[in-house]
């Protein structure tokens, strides 16, 4: 944003909207295309395709020569990005042994997509623009998906819905369907602290930047290196968490993590340390990033029935994201274009003071937790 902010005129709010928007159709399709996974069963064949479209809206945002047409493609890349992680998921749902499934579903949604889009992607991207011009990084931004897409459909293969998911029995469940997942107090716990935390890394990824740069001082090599950290935690804190919430519980994690995230804006706002300390502090904080699999997909798919975990994982990576992913990075622009770019940080602290009060009273969803208490009953 800081090389495409200048060139095409935006103001912090037309940033935001560029931001939300793509949340937007991100959580329509990404309710949408569970709903019609666990109806028709056809998540591969949904996956390829919207990794490929994906691709060519990442080529479209190079090829934008004002904020309509950048909009038009956000918009149309959030319809491409809502689908993969609900399919994904689902498909490691009905594979993966539950005693290891935080840790599969951590890796899924965490590993990957913070190690090159989190880690490297900012200090690839940002040197490629710099050298070629931010259009040209989009192209190379784009390019993977291609290839991904060849993957997905020579590699991953499909399991029946019906093994999928949850396997935990509970006194009083009811298989009634989208209701069934509405009535789950887990899943909307989950689709809580979705809005506050999805709405944490738009907000994140949208102006820290911004702030780094703008405010803070630092050139765009300090800054891509500051951000790349993130990447670098998200990469380690993806597997690890989860892989903890295995073994001693969802719950205790869940409670415990969420407050970390206040480490990062608090750090950035206050502390004048040089840019190494500051990125020891965003490191500690981006550990919220280890959570994300087990709200937005390991607990939902471990509290409903097995057919209905394609909705359940949709609402809260999708449903979530129109409150979080659309509202938090539209005020935070608005904010910022009002105050200062330091309003949006303090966006980031309200934030994860929600999504930290969000998480208690979860129920405990651990396989190996649950069977051993039922074996206690």
């Amino acid at each position: 944003m800081p090389f495409v902010q200048p060139e095409l005129g935006l103001s912090n709010t037309q940033v935001g909207m560029l931001a939300g928007g793509l949340s937007l159709t991100w959580a329509i399709a990404a309710f949408g295309v569970g709903f019609v996974a666990d109806r028709f069963g056809s998540r591969k064949r949904m996956l390829v395709a919207c990794t490929v479209l994906f691709a060519l809206c990442s080529f479209g945002s190079g090829i934008a020569a004002g904020f309509l047409f950048m909009l038009l493609t956000r918009l149309l890349m959030g319809v491409a990005e809502g689908g993969i992680m609900p399919l994904s998921q689902s498909l490691i749902a009905a594979q993966v042994d539950p005693r290891q499934r935080g840790l599969a579903m951590g890796i899924a949604q965490g590993f990957g997509s913070s190690l090159m889009g989190s880690f490297v992607a900012p200090v690839l991207l940002v040197g490629f623009a710099e050298a070629f011009g931010w259009r040209h990084a989009f192209f190379l931004a784009g390019a993977p998906g291609l290839l991904m897409a060849l993957l997905i459909a020579w590699t991953v293969r499909e399991a029946p819905a019906t093994t999928a998911g949850a396997a935990i029995p509970r006194k009083g469940r009811t298989t009634a369907g989208l209701l069934a997942v509405l009535n789950d107090g887990n899943v909307i716990r989950c689709a809580l602290i979705s809005i506050a935390f999805v709405g944490y890394l738009v907000v994140t990824w949208s102006f820290l930047p911004l702030y780094l740069t703008q405010v803070r001082g630092y050139d765009p090599d300090t800054m891509k290196w500051v951000m790349g950290v993130l990447g670098i935690a998200a990469t380690l804190f993806s597997f690890l968490i989860p892989g903890l919430s295995d073994r001693i519980g969802r719950r205790p994690v869940m409670m415990v993590v969420p407050v970390l995230a206040l480490a990062l804006p608090l750090s950035a706002l206050y502390l004048s340390v040089p840019a190494w300390g500051l990125a020891v502090l965003f490191f500690a904080g981006w550990s919220f990033t280890g959570i994300m699999p087990l709200f937005m997909a390991t607990i939902p798919a471990e509290s409903v029935d097995a057919r209905h975990v394609g909705s359940a994982l949709g609402l809260c990576m999708g449903g979530s994201e129109i409150l979080g992913g659309v509202l938090a990075p539209l005020f935070s622009g608005m904010a910022a274009d009002r105050f200062g770019l330091q309003a949006a940080l303090w966006v980031l602290v309200l934030l994860a003071v929600l999504g930290a009060c969000a998480a208690l009273g979860l129920r405990e969803t651990a396989p190996r937790l649950v069977s051993v208490r039922q074996r206690a009953v």
